[in-house]
């Protein structure tokens, strides 16, 4: 999902920075989409946020005023709150493209390769492998709810970073005829969402086990219930799939978008629940800050030869 208005709260640099995120992302896909002829799954189907209470009721309309001034749109309607700019997106279809998009220009992908230690100095990046390393001018450590444990070294010594921490959540996907289902269904803690194909998303859970990838039937039921009273449709539907994700999580609840202070090393990770969401804005900063140390190392190195000359 891509819905600020069902995770943003209160007025924050977070939630503007959600809302530029929003933003870019119909650009985002068209450029993805030209650039590589895979077909992205993305719409702005708008979500419904149901309130069967008094109090249901008066939390939707605090949390409606409160996102007012950053644009984020709300309509009363019979049963809740609709918000219509709320959207998705397939992020498998978004890998798959950036994929194909940096080997169309010519990255090499390098996978199955754990990073085990980033040796980071303002000259350059290594990132030791076991058997090999790999060294570039600069780096970014994106590595989702492990990003905390990787070692980072500047100059020999290790430097500590942001720590992160897994939270599991469990989802569960039915099978149902394209269009069947509208807007986003929100109630509490359980959404339902429908891709283009008909696959209906079913969710969540929120536990902190670690990196446990065993699937716990009693959520797994507890969902499909509480998913089946929210859209009954879902009656009707096979028996559900279910897997699993790690949220990357981090002590403030923030993510970490920063680089690492005397060094090339950018750090981009603790996203949580908006990783997606948040990915083209989190690409922009990043890639324009790399982009300007570039060229300010550039300036320098020329303004140096210049001033050489000149003496």
């Amino acid at each position: 999902m891509l819905a600020p208005g069902g995770e943003v709260v209160a007025h924050s640099r977070w939630a503007a920075f959600a809302m530029e995120s929003l933003a870019l992302y119909p650009a985002f896909v068209a450029e993805l989409e030209g650039e590589t002829e895979v077909k992205i799954d993305f719409r702005r189907c708008g979500a419904h946020e149901i309130a069967r209470t008094k109090d249901e009721w008066q939390e939707v309309r605090a949390r409606r005023e409160a996102q007012g001034s950053l644009g984020i749109r709300a309509e009363p309607v019979e049963g809740g709150m609709f918000f219509p700019d709320d959207a998705l997106v397939d992020p498998r279809d978004v890998t798959r493209a950036l994929l194909s998009a940096c080997r169309n220009r010519g990255v090499e992908i390098v996978e199955q390769t754990r990073a085990l230690a980033v040796r980071a100095s303002g000259k350059n990046v290594e990132v030791g492998t076991g058997a090999s390393a790999m060294t570039a001018r600069s780096a970014v450590l994106a590595a989702g709810a492990w990003s905390g444990s990787v070692p980072i070294f500047r100059d020999g010594e290790p430097i500590p970073v942001p720590a992160t921490f897994p939270v599991r959540g469990h989802l569960l996907g039915y099978t149902l005829a394209p269009g069947s289902l509208g807007p986003i269904l929100r109630h509490g803690h359980t959404y339902v969402m429908q891709r283009s194909s008909g696959f209906t998303i079913a969710g969540t859970s929120s536990e902190q086990v670690g990196f446990d990838r065993e699937l716990d039937p009693r959520i797994v039921a507890d969902i499909n219930a509480r998913a089946v009273e929210l859209c009954p449709a879902l009656r009707a539907a096979a028996e559900p799939v279910a897997w699993l994700g790690f949220r990357p999580a981090t002590e403030n609840s923030e993510p970490v978008m920063e680089r690492l202070p005397a060094t090339s090393l950018w750090l981009a990770y603790g996203h949580y629940r908006n990783g997606i969401l948040l990915a083209p804005a989190t690409a922009a900063r990043i890639s324009g800050e790399i982009a300007a140390s570039f060229q300010f190392h550039h300036f320098n190195n020329s303004a140096s030869c210049r001033d050489s000359e000149a003496k």
